[in-house]
C-alpha cells in the first residue's frame, strides 16, 4: 500500500493521487486502505516516511568505497521516484495547513538522517572548519539536481557535475 502511494504520487501528484486510486493501484478495497489510513494525508505521509527509511537502509548498507560512489549514490537518492512523490508532498504541503506541520518535520527527520548518513559514507570530520557545510552543500546540489531532473532527463550532464563535485568534496575533506 505504502509503495503504491508514492508511485501514484509519483506519476499523477498530488491532485491526481486519491486514496480511490492508490486502493486501486496497490488491489485493495478503499474501505481497507481507510481502515489503515484514516485520512490522505495519513497515508501519503506515511507512504513517504516508510521508503524514505527504505532509502536510508540502503545507504547505510553500501559498502566502505570512494568518495566518488558516494557522491553518486547521494545523487542518485533525488533523481527516483521517492523525490518526485516528496516533491509533489511539499507543494501540496506549501498550500494545505493540515499537511504543512507533518511534512515539514518528516523533511526534517529526513533530512538530519541523510546527513548523518552522509557524513558517514563521506568519512567526514566534522570538527575540521568547513566539512559540515561541504556536506550539507553536497545534499543540496543534489536536491537541485533532482529538481532539473523532474523534467527532463539529465544523465549526461548530471554524470559531469557529480565527477566535479566528488573532487571538490574529496578536495574539502581532506
Amino acid at each position: 500500500m505504502l509503495e503504491a502511494a508514492v508511485a501514484c504520487l509519483a506519476e499523477h501528484g498530488w491532485a491526481g493521487s486519491t486514496v480511490s486510486v492508490v486502493a486501486e493501484h496497490a488491489g485493495v478495497s478503499r474501505g481497507a486502505a481507510q481502515h489503515h489510513f484514516p485520512t490522505r494525508e495519513d497515508l501519503f505521509t506515511a507512504a513517504v516516511e516508510y521508503v524514505a527509511e527504505e532509502r536510508s537502509a540502503a545507504l547505510r548498507a553500501l559498502p566502505v568505497q570512494g568518495r566518488t560512489a558516494v557522491v553518486a549514490a547521494l545523487v542518485d537518492l533525488y533523481t527516483g521516484p521517492l523525490f518526485r512523490a516528496a516533491l509533489q508532498l511539499w507543494v501540496a504541503a506549501s498550500n494545505e495547513s493540515q499537511l504543512r506541520p507533518r511534512v515539514t518535520e518528516l523533511e526534517a527527520r529526513v533530512g538530519r538522517e541523510t546527513h548523518r548518513i552522509a557524513v558517514e559514507l563521506l568519512a567526514a570530520d566534522e570538527t575540521k572548519p568547513g566539512a559540515r557545510e561541504t556536506v550539507q552543500g553536497l545534499l543540496d546540489m543534489a536536491r537541485g539536481l533532482g529538481l532539473a531532473n523532474v523534467l527532463t532527463d539529465d544523465t549526461a550532464r548530471r554524470q559531469r557535475v557529480v565527477a566535479q563535485w566528488a573532487a571538490l568534496v574529496d578536495d574539502a575533506l581532506d
